[in-house]
């Protein structure tokens, strides 16, 4: 018999987890579940949670995701995908969907019974995205479409409901476009190599041929050619073997005469700038021959962290939420944010109200007594009429000081918000602005993303640099302004619909996102500034972390959050979902169900506006200091 507590999905998770293991071929991956999005790496597979009542729909989720992760650690090669991975963003995102539809396909001929579990995923992704009212192709991603297409074609199964709306959206156009290469579909998909170039024939059929970049193949041929001129050369030259030996002979001369060589090259080059007129303004040219000098470095832009760069921000962007859609859109999207939210409305209502109420307690007047004129104290009275000499004794009212003050609120826009964190937060944010507006607290919503995933302009501005080392941050910023903290909150209302945009919700740099926020709240007039961060994670762009050390991101991250908390001219608070923020801030909460997160920002905020310090710190988990 079971225990009591024993959680009866628990066999059902662990017969899961080893059924990815045998489909991978792996023995050794791990397989974890959390309320986190489902993510894979080399070595571990993160599955979404299965509840206590496993219900149908999270067990035939957990399957599907298991299968699909499953099957692209079998049949997935990345670095013969990275290769051929086109540079362009339209691009990229035409080649993976692809390639993820070639993955289950195979898949679905080696293993048949995991092309109905991969139909569940795709139907309740399908679903969730609104896949299924797409009405006109403008709406319809044509990457999704195309890797639906393929998949269709190369397994012989129809599509669920949803993903076939958007396919046969794109249909038409994609085979007119690409009708022939898809001839050939069916043949390519065991070789991954072969498949990849075929998906980078499809990409230029479609028209985004600009955006492939070099052949992979034909810079093969170039390095082939040139190796087989260098072995050539060295053959003509019997004698290299000796200029080898008589270099590595001045290689190891006497420290001495190194710098005594040092010295003449720099009195030579100090004689050679003499010559030059410094009044004709003449430039100093570089001999023939010499290759040309290195691009400068990428310059740093933040005030925490001299080391902390960015290798071009050109392309980011500061935009207000109206200018990123229509104002029909927005409107639409509101509502649907009202609509998958309604349940919660009353809950966070309620803990706004209360929050009201103690922010408006902090404003109630007081009374000083004992005073020498004012209005007269009645229960003093009692005093004179006992002992006549008494004298008699005044009160005056006074208002309780409350500075006026600014919160801003910091949302997390990056992928791994997507869904019902993301519905959370909006929500959240647009209740916490109307109550605190009602207290005459100025409120500003910001929201931070990037424009483009795994790198946009500044990557492909990079890699045509010739991809010089540690470049910094490779990816374009997109930095939202949801709410001024001026604009009052009827006029804001619909802009907080934009997080539910598809496609919006990238990557997450963090410390840049802070450190804006952070300035922003500088220029500001009011006396107190409170700053809160809603966010799910560390930072994350893989563009910059492939190419710059590890914890580059997360380290930037830490030293913005010690600048603001050092300089104290902004109170910083911070709610994390999922994951333990209290590693980056002093004064952190950390919730497991994002349907804590009402609960969490009003008492966070609250705290900051309790007159006792002991309750400000029980609530932000802080020792009383001293």
């Amino acid at each position: 018999m079971s225990k009591p507590n024993d959680n009866p999905a628990d066999p059902f998770k662990k017969a899961l987890a080893e059924a990815t293991k045998v489909i991978a071929g792996d023995a050794e991956l791990s397989v974890t579940y959390s309320v986190d999005p489902a993510g894979q790496t080399a070595e571990t597979i993160r599955l979404p949670q299965v509840s206590r009542r496993m219900t149908r729909d999270e067990v035939l989720l957990a399957r599907g995701t298991a299968d699909a992760f499953a099957l692209r650690h079998k049949f997935h090669n990345p670095k013969t995908s990275a290769r051929y991975m086109p540079q362009g963003q339209m691009a990229r995102d035409l080649y993976e969907a692809m390639e993820t539809s070639r993955i289950e396909a195979v898949g679905a001929q080696h293993m048949p019974g995991t092309a109905g579990n991969i139909d569940a995923k795709i139907a309740n992704e399908a679903m969730r995205k609104g896949y299924d009212q797409v009405k006109d192709s403008a709406n319809a991603p044509l990457a999704v479409a195309a890797g639906y297409l393929i998949r269709h074609l190369a397994t012989g199964r129809d599509l669920p409901e949803g993903a076939d709306n958007v396919m046969n959206h794109w249909r038409g156009f994609i085979e007119e476009q690409a009708g022939g290469t898809l001839e050939h579909l069916t043949d390519m998909l065991e070789d991954q190599q072969a498949f990849a170039k075929f998906a980078r024939q499809m990409i230029a059929d479609l028209g985004y041929a600009d955006q492939l970049g070099e052949d992979p193949d034909s810079l093969d041929d170039d390095q082939d050619d040139e190796a087989e001129e260098g072995s050539d050369d060295n053959q003509d030259e019997p004698d290299s073997t000796g200029d080898d030996e008589s270099e590595g002979e001045e290689a190891e001369a006497s420290p001495e005469q190194t710098q005594d060589d040092q010295q003449d090259a720099s009195q030579a080059e100090v004689s050679m700038d003499d010559q030059a007129d410094p009044e004709m303004g003449e430039e100093t040219e570089m001999p023939d021959g010499e290759a040309p000098l290195d691009p400068p470095p990428p310059q740093s832009v933040s005030a925490a962290d001299p080391d902390y760069r960015v290798y071009s921000d050109a392309d980011d962007e500061e935009i207000r939420a109206e200018d990123l859609a229509e104002p029909i859109e927005l409107e639409r999207l509101r509502a649907y944010l009202d609509q998958q939210l309604d349940p919660l409305k009353g809950a966070v209502s309620r803990l706004a109200n209360k929050l009201q109420r103690r922010l408006q307690a902090q404003q109630n007047r007081s009374w000083e007594f004992d005073l020498e004129e004012g209005t007269l104290d009645a229960g003093r009275l009692a005093r004179v009429v006992a002992n006549p000499t008494t004298p008699l004794s005044f009160k005056q009212e006074k208002d309780t000081e409350f500075r006026d003050t600014c919160v801003t609120l910091l949302l997390d826009n990056s992928g791994s918000m997507r869904g019902r964190p993301i519905s959370i937060a909006a929500i959240c944010a647009d209740v916490m602005a109307r109550t605190l507006e009602r207290c005459q607290v100025k409120v500003e919503i910001l929201g931070f993303t990037t424009k483009a995933w795994k790198g946009g302009l500044a990557r492909e501005k990079w890699l045509n640099d010739g991809r010089p080392a540690t470049p910094g941050r490779l990816n374009d910023l997109r930095h939202i302004i949801y709410k001024g903290a001026d604009a009052p909150w009827r006029r804001a209302r619909p802009n907080l619909g934009l997080m539910m945009k598809e496609g919006l919700l990238k990557e997450n740099i963090d410390g840049e996102a802070l450190e804006w926020a952070y300035r922003r709240m500088q220029a500001r007039h009011e006396q107190r500034k409170i700053l809160m961060v809603i966010s799910d994670g560390a930072p994350v762009d893989d563009s910059t972390l492939s190419v710059n050390p590890a914890n580059y991101l997360e380290k930037h991250l830490r030293d913005v959050i010690a600048m603001v908390e050092k300089r104290k001219e902004v109170e910083l608070i911070a709610v994390g979902i999922g994951h333990d923020v209290t590693r980056y801030y002093e004064r952190a909460v950390t919730i497991t169900d994002v349907e804590q997160l009402a609960g969490a920002m009003t008492e966070q905020l609250a705290s900051l506006f309790d007159s006792d310090p002991r309750k400000r710190a029980r609530v932000m988990g802080m020792r009383k200091s001293g």
